[in-house]
Parts: C-alpha cells; sequence; structure tokens
C-alpha cells in the first residue's frame, strides 16, 4: 500500500515537473566526443570516432524517450523500481548503449563495460558504457553515461570521472561474490 502510494506520488510529480527529452546535442559537443576518442590513440579511425560520438549522443536521447524518463535519474529509478516504469536504471541504459554501439561493427574502437561501487553509504552502484581502443581496457577509454544526466550523454576519460571511480564490470561482480561467498560463511 505505502509503495504503491510513493509510487503514485513519484510519478505525479513526474508529470509535474516539466521535463522533457533532452536537448539535441550542440554541434561542438559531438566534434569534442570525436576528438577525444581518436585522441585515445593512434590507430583509432577518425570515421570509426565520428560515427561513434555522433551515435553515442543519439542513442542516449533514444534511449531516455524509450524509457519514457520525465525525470531525473534517480526519481526515474524509484519509478522503475517501484514498477511504474520498465526500464531507466543504469544498467539498463549501459546494456543497451553497449548493444547499440557494439552493433557497429568498429574495427579500431571497442565497448566494454564499467561499474562504480558506492564511495559511501549514500551512493549506488552505478555501471556505464566504455569506449576503448580494441585492445585497451576501461582505463584507457572514455565513458558514455546517458543514465546521470537523465539522457543528456555525460562522457569523460575514465580515470577523470570526478563523481566514480570504474572498473571493469567482471571485477566487481567477482569481489561482490566473493563478498557473497564469504558472508554465507
Amino acid at each position: 500500500m505505502i509503495k504503491q502510494l510513493v509510487a503514485g506520488l513519484l510519478l505525479a510529480a513526474s508529470f509535474l515537473s516539466a521535463c522533457t527529452a533532452p536537448p539535441p546535442p550542440e554541434d561542438g559537443e559531438v566534434s569534442q566526443l570525436a576528438d577525444a576518442l581518436q585522441q585515445m590513440g593512434p590507430g583509432i579511425d577518425p570515421d570509426e570516432a565520428r560515427r561513434a560520438a555522433a551515435l553515442a549522443f543519439a542513442h542516449s536521447t533514444d534511449l531516455a524517450t524509450s524509457y519514457g524518463v520525465t525525470t531525473s535519474a534517480i526519481l526515474h529509478n524509484t519509478l522503475v523500481n517501484s514498477g511504474v516504469k520498465q526500464r531507466g536504471l543504469c544498467k539498463h541504459y549501459a546494456e543497451d548503449m553497449q548493444r547499440r554501439l557494439s552493433q557497429e561493427g568498429f574495427t579500431t574502437l571497442t565497448v566494454l563495460r564499467a561499474i562504480a561501487e558506492p564511495r559511501n553509504s549514500f551512493r549506488i552502484e552505478h555501471s556505464s558504457a566504455v569506449i576503448a581502443p580494441v585492445g585497451g581496457d576501461i582505463y584507457n577509454g572514455i565513458v558514455i553515461d546517458p543514465w546521470r544526466d537523465a539522457g543528456d550523454l555525460y562522457w569523460s576519460p575514465t580515470r577523470a570521472d570526478p563523481r566514480y571511480d570504474w572498473e571493469p564490470r567482471m571485477t566487481v561482480l567477482r569481489r561482490k561474490h566473493e563478498r557473497r561467498l564469504a558472508s554465507e560463511g
């Protein structure tokens, strides 16, 4: 009963908040990301970097629209977790972004997944896609994070992200599994 009441209030707040789909990127934003992708190494194809950058921005907006995002990312998470919305958690954005970028068949770029565990008890775990040079790891790449700003693409070199300490997805999942086993005795 309380869960349904909270979900109803959140849904009403989302309609009253007048949030809409994120604005289209400004001309320079796609070019800046393309330049950053190309700067990851001498073997990066400039056409692939431009295509990946344009697609990352466009798909971020598409995902927010398809998830029905009308609020902040955190508030949308509450709507998903309460069953009002079906998708739109950071892991959904990461999965869907990785899937879409991987469909492009890049030969000089690869799309990886990263997770940042919370730094304190008030933060939540966060997942994102990372574009890196073929053969590189997340630390050589650029975080592509459409969740953080509710569909308005945030990007940053992985090591320079001021908000999250990114690690390879499998490293975090293994550590969580080991902690679970240890707690079970």
